[in-house]
């Protein structure tokens, strides 16, 4: 069953068309995957999906309801949560401080995050939860600044999950990340799925080939292919581009 269901969606830029006539369904519990060459539009969808961009026309259901052009905030809070390729953590914060911030009793309760984390252990039990489900267990007390670099993935996937979401959108994943941190995080999103529906900007093939139980192709602003992992190693777009060779 479709959980997000994009329908006629454009997206123009001043005289440029950025998106054009896209649909495309993602249903729920699935791991979605976006692939295409840079410049393509995957990015733009992706942000049309989740708030920033306002197509110029077009809808966007959740769940039968429609959400083109409202706010990311006002998104958020039907259940989709995104990380960005650019991270944006609290540096000075927390490993459980940066969770903390956006557990929904603690946005609800407009606490100092200080107070919090020494006031509330119910609310420090929630987020030491949620940061041993991508394995940082151990990592609670550290600041943000000193993880690694895949750890801060990780921990950005955690804030995301914190917000309890339907759907997790990840916007290139495995960006930065080298060959064991990129093996690691494809441990920790295929522990995800069919948890919560999942939506995956990634340029990366092989670790979306891996993961991905459907995949949408776009390019020059237009869905050229889609279809498992399998019958895109097979679709005839896909073997002549550059994406092929990933398959």
């Amino acid at each position: 069953m479709a959980l997000i269901e994009a329908d006629g969606i454009h997206v123009r830029f001043g005289d440029r068309v950025v998106l054009e006539e896209i649909n495309l369904s993602v249903n729920e519990g699935e791991l979605h995957g976006i692939m295409g060459p840079n410049g393509a539009g995957k990015t733009t969808f992706f942000n049309t999906l989740t708030g920033s961009v306002k197509p110029s026309r077009g809808r966007i259901r959740l769940d039968g309801s429609d959400i083109a052009g409202l706010d990311p905030h006002a998104i958020a809070r039907k259940g989709v949560a995104r990380s960005f390729q650019i991270m944006t953590l609290f540096n000075d914060f927390t490993a459980q401080e940066n969770v903390m911030v956006a557990l929904p009793a603690f946005r609800a309760r407009g606490f100092d995050v200080r107070r919090a984390v020494a006031g509330d252990t119910a609310l420090a039990d929630e987020a030491n939860a949620v940061l041993a489900s991508v394995g940082l267990g151990a990592k609670a007390a550290i600041s943000a600044k000193l993880l690694s670099y895949g750890e801060r993935r990780a921990l950005e996937i955690a804030v995301a999950l914190a917000q309890r979401p339907r759907v997790l959108c990840l916007d290139e994943p495995t960006s930065g990340l080298g060959t064991d941190g990129t093996l690691r995080l494809a441990d920790l999103i295929g522990a995800l799925k069919g948890k919560l529906t999942i939506v995956a900007v990634e340029h990366d093939m092989r670790f979306l080939f891996s993961l991905a139980d459907r995949i949408s192709v776009i390019h020059w602003g237009q869905i050229v292919a889609r279809g498992t992992p399998r019958e895109l190693q097979e679709n005839p777009w896909v073997k002549r581009s550059n994406l092929g060779s990933f398959g």
